[in-house]
């Protein structure tokens, strides 16, 4: 037989797309328009409706970056429509098919009832399946014109992406806005050939089934009158079910299908705008569900839900129907999709408590899994919180990103730097945005990593990042693949069901331990340092508000406990922790909105902390100290002049005068506290430090080394730093100035200034303190470039096998060397607070208190010995999607603390970003928990959240090894719980004799404690 192939093939694509799927609407007229220009941000609807409209005719452009605005929609259905399918079609101007980032709209009936939103993929509104004829349509349709900040695939920077800078021209063009009769013969006929197509296309070329299809569809085609479509569709699907009746093979991998539709709370549009946009999914999806009965839709982040409650009731009450029924499922268990990396402990384990409680609130569902498909590498803490928090399961995708090593399972057990383990799964689809093409259901076959052990995977569908979620085409698509030959199958079905049936299938997966770490986007650990600096001064400031508040709501007649302040300003620190906003991967209007954002929260935590402190009474002055470690330190008091007082953890102490302490010298360019000698090089570097209770030499080199290196990622600019930005940079060596700017003998500062590139200044004062080696450089940078980054470097003469570098709840430990492509690909990674490196006997630290990426690298010298140096990413300037991204100021200090152990270094890190607070207090309250216990670390001191006032102690084993205590409650105890992160009681703590609570720990053991007030 004649080969074929090649006429077929293209004589199919050309009919399907230019007469077939053209002639699925058989009849059109147009609606009458009428168009309001909301001024400034979106108007409820009320004012809309309200408003003066004015006519507008089509091929009009509308819309302002950012802009929205209002058409009325009027007509009525043809008589001679009656019975048939009909729709109002409306085209807004589209550009391209990404429903996410451009022109949107939500249709309204007159009362203001939601009725669907339209979209590039999704622009119909379902009139009548059958017609009367005669129906009057009166729409009210609110229309964004948010603009393509993709356009031209990041190639460059947009004034774009902020409403003060984007202008005012229209950016679209309507173009349709009609009544139609859907021809639902040529439309399923469209489908049909666009599967099998898709399929055949995927199919070897030396496999029956793939001919067999091009046939039947050459077939079809010869029977279908290209003048006469509508009448002779048919005839054509006819020709077709022979080949789509087919079953699938009776090993062929299933598809495990849900619903989806990914909305980043923030990206590429502000948080106003994501409002707006869940509630044209959720309209859309909740339509869906009435129309497919076997339709599931996942659906997480609790914030979303809040937002919807909140803004748009009747659409609220729709979900509410379709969880009821079992249309809607949701998932996640956190307040948003958070950032994998970034999030403090505490706050991941918030993340936690406020999504899974929302959803246990207002569903009366708890959500059993952890779903994170989109977030840049996931913290080996992660799986205890999950568990702790009551989930079983724990999905992304995101992995299968990496740059250099495709990750070895599917599914897998992952192991967290504790031990526990929990269910894992990696869609091998590869998306979070599937539609069921042939080409992905080829694709998540071929790249199935368990085959042979593992028959299933998930597969999340739907339009995604900007929303928009599952189409009708899809659930269509998905039907005709339930059981196809050449194809695996789908099945439709709650995650939950998924995970369960894929644990029982293969018990026995393979464990990886240790975090996932996405080898790619590792620039947002740096990028937006203010947004960065932002939550981690929030997340500290809870802590402080959280545990003075706690000590005056034991302490002070009359107080009452924040809870409803705490509450709303932890979940704007949790928004804000979502993984395109705390990565510093948005447009300018967000990042914008976020500094203002935590200056808000900032101001409100100080005064929550002033007012609790206050209510303990006032008197003498005293040092409050929200650190878990006592404290040996030098404070000023109020008229500026420092003292050393000494403060227990989490408690406080009067401000006396200066305790007998090695003095600081200042002399020149040298600063020496008898324990360490600091001395700086012409130049502004550090060209010694001296530990002198080791008599050892710490640097191997120029000290505090800013290098300013080129950063031009290959693509993702805001979120990328390429291996080659290593190979050119300028070392920043011309210091301007050299001034001492203290002398006193419990502490001494030199101030270095520099400047360099375009106009950036950076200042920084060396300090150095009495009875401490901790070495401070407080930095204030005044930031002009583009496409650079600033590090600062520390060459340590040490042999370190490893670095170890904080995390939630712990640390994990990173080799030095490259030996495999795994380790060469970690050329920039995370910490929180420390990253440490040792060799047996002797350990330095490099403390922060606002920046999370660095990277660790390990050189021999010519004299033999090992340099292995720690180098913090310090700020950057990306141009895409924010072409001002980092530029001003900025201020923020890190460290070097050299002779430091583990423990050193969790100590100082909390010390630096948790200063001691001196207040006027009156008398001397204990602490509210005080613990014996090497290791034994506490991380939040709160009270119930269900107001019982029960205090909730959480703690955690912080060296990496097993640990034993006793914690002593500052007020009469009447018993203790152990609890999950929610507060629910698991087991009865075991109390001593005497009122203390024992406590044993594995390494990083997260324990959360439920204390009963007598």
């Amino acid at each position: 037989m004649h080969d074929e192939r090649r006429r077929i093939e293209e004589r199919v694509e050309r009919v399907h797309n230019q007469r077939i799927k053209p002639a699925v609407y058989a009849a059109t007229v147009p609606l009458r328009v009428a168009a309001w220009q909301a001024p400034g941000e979106p108007v409820p609807f009320e004012d809309a409706a309200a408003a003066t409209y004015e006519p507008f005719a089509m091929d009009t452009p509308w819309g302002p970056p950012w802009g929205t605005t209002w058409f009325r929609m009027q007509g009525q259905v043809p008589a001679d429509w009656a019975g048939r399918r009909v729709e109002a079609v409306i085209d807004l101007g589209f550009v391209g098919d990404w429903p996410g980032n451009q022109a949107e709209a939500l249709v309204h009936l007159p009362d203001g009832t939601p009725l669907k939103a339209v979209n590039p993929q999704n622009q119909y509104v379902p009139i009548a399946r059958s017609a009367a004829g005669g129906e009057e349509i009166h729409y009210l349709v609110e229309a964004a014109s948010n603009p393509d900040i993709l356009a031209n695939d990041f190639a460059a920077p947009t004034p774009l992406g902020d409403v003060l800078t984007a202008g005012d021209r229209p950016l679209y063009t309507f173009r349709r806005a009609d009544l139609a009769v859907l021809d639902e013969e040529v439309w399923h006929l469209s489908l049909d050939v666009q599967v099998l197509r898709e399929l055949m296309l995927e199919l070897g070329e030396h496999e029956p089934r793939r001919h067999e299809i091009a046939h039947a569809l050459d077939r079809c085609l010869d029977a279908l009158d290209l003048d006469d479509i509508p009448g002779t569709a048919a005839a054509a699907r006819a020709v077709l079910q022979p080949v789509l009746a087919k079953p699938a093979h009776a090993s062929a991998h299933t598809l495990s299908a849900v619903g989806h539709a990914h909305i980043d709370s923030a990206w590429l549009w502000p948080i106003r705008e994501t409002k707006r946009k869940t509630s044209r999914t959720f309209s859309n999806v909740t339509a869906l569900a009435e129309e497919y009965e076997e339709f599931v839709f996942a659906c997480s982040q609790a914030q979303q839900y809040e937002w919807v409650r909140d803004n748009y009731p009747k659409v609220w009450e729709r979900i509410k129907k379709a969880v009821a029924d079992g249309s809607w499922a949701p998932v996640g268990g956190m307040w948003v999709e958070a950032d994998g990396n970034l999030p403090g402990g505490e706050a991941m384990a918030r993340q936690l408590i406020h999504g899974k409680r929302f959803f246990m609130e207002h569903f009366g569902i708890e959500t059993k899994g952890v779903w994170l498909p989109d977030s840049f590498g996931y913290t080996a803490a992660y799986p205890q919180l999950a568990k702790l928090a009551g989930n079983d399961w724990f999905l992304t995708q995101k992995i299968s990103w990496n740059q250099t090593n495709k990750f070895p399972h599917h599914t897998f057990w992952w192991e967290g730097i504790d031990g526990t383990r929990i269910f894992t799964h990696f869609p091998p689809v590869d998306t979070y945005n599937a539609e069921f093409s042939g080409k992905e259901m080829a694709h998540a076959v071929r790249n199935y990593q368990d085959k042979g052990r593992g028959t299933t995977s998930l597969a999340p569908f739907g339009h995604g990042d900007g929303g928009g979620g599952p189409t009708r085409e899809m659930l269509e698509r998905a039907r005709r693949l339930a059981d196809l030959e050449g194809s695996a199958k789908v099945r439709i079905e709650h995650p939950d069901a998924f995970f369960a049936a894929a644990r029982e299938e293969y018990p026995d997966a393979p464990v990886w331990a240790g975090e996932l770490y996405l080898e790619l986007h590792r620039a947002t650990y740096t990028t937006q340092a203010r947004t960065k600096q932002g939550n981690r001064r929030s997340e500290h400031r809870l802590r402080e508000a959280e545990l003075w508040a706690t000590t005056a709501a034991l302490h002070a007649p009359g107080y009452s406990y924040p809870y409803e302040q705490l509450d709303r300003l932890w979940k704007t620190v949790l928004l804000h922790q979502f993984h395109d906003i705390l990565p510093g991967s948005s447009i300018a209007w967000v990042h914008r909105e976020a500094e203002a954002e935590y200056a808000r929260v900032a101001q409100e935590l100080e005064a929550l902390t002033r007012e609790a402190v206050a209510a303990l009474g006032t008197g003498e002055a005293r040092v409050f100290n929200t650190s878990p470690f006592d404290r040996d330190e030098v404070v000023r008091r109020a008229d500026g002049e420092p003292t050393v007082v000494n403060v227990p953890a989490n408690g406080s102490a009067p401000l006396g005068n200066a305790r007998t302490h090695d003095m600081v010298l200042v002399t020149d360019r040298v600063i020496d506290n008898g324990l360490v000698r600091v001395e700086l090089a012409d130049d502004g570097t550090l060209a010694s430090v001296r530990d002198l209770r080791a008599n050892r030499e710490v640097l191997a080199g120029q000290g505090n080394l800013l290098r300013l290196h080129a950063d031009l990622p290959n693509y993702w600019d805001a979120w990328d730093i390429d291996k080659h930005y290593k190979n050119r940079y300028t070392e920043l060596l011309d210091a301007e100035s050299i001034t001492i700017v203290e002398q006193d003998p419990l502490l001494g500062a030199i101030r270095v200034e520099r400047s360099f590139g375009k106009g950036s200044k950076i200042t920084q004062t060396i300090t150095l303190r009495s009875g401490s080696p901790r070495i401070d450089i407080g930095t204030e940078i005044d930031w002009h470039e583009a496409e650079k980054i600033l590090k600062a470097g520390f060459p340590v003469d040490l042999r370190a096998p490893h670095s170890s570098a904080e995390i939630q709840f712990g640390h994990v430990q990173r080799p030095t060397h490259t030996n495999t492509s795994w380790e060469a690909a970690r050329f920039e990674v995370s910490g929180h607070r420390w990253v440490h490196i040792g060799e047996p006997g002797y350990g330095v630290a490099v403390i922060n208190d606002s920046t999370y990426g660095h990277d660790v690298s390990r050189t021999v010298r010519e004299d033999g010995g090992t340099t292995t140096t720690v180098s913090l990413s310090l700020v950057r300037a990306p141009r895409v999607p924010d072409p001002e991204a980092d530029q001003g100021r900025h201020r923020f200090t890190y460290s070097l603390l050299p002779g430091a152990s583990i423990e050193d270094a969790i100590a100082e890190g909390y010390a630096l970003n948790l200063p001691l607070r001196v207040a006027d207090a009156a008398g001397t309250p204990e602490p509210v928990v005080s613990v014996a216990g090497e290791g034994v670390t506490v991380e939040a001191v709160k009270l119930a959240d269900d107001r019982s006032g029960d205090v909730v102690v959480r703690l955690y084993e912080s060296r990496g090894g097993r640990a034993q205590g006793v914690l002593r409650a500052g007020f009469p105890l009447a018993g203790a719980q152990v609890t999950d992160l929610l507060e629910r009681p698991l087991n009865d703590a075991d109390v001593t004799g005497d009122g203390g609570v024992l406590v044993a720990l594995r390494p990083f053991q997260v324990l959360t404690l439920r204390l009963k007030r007598s």
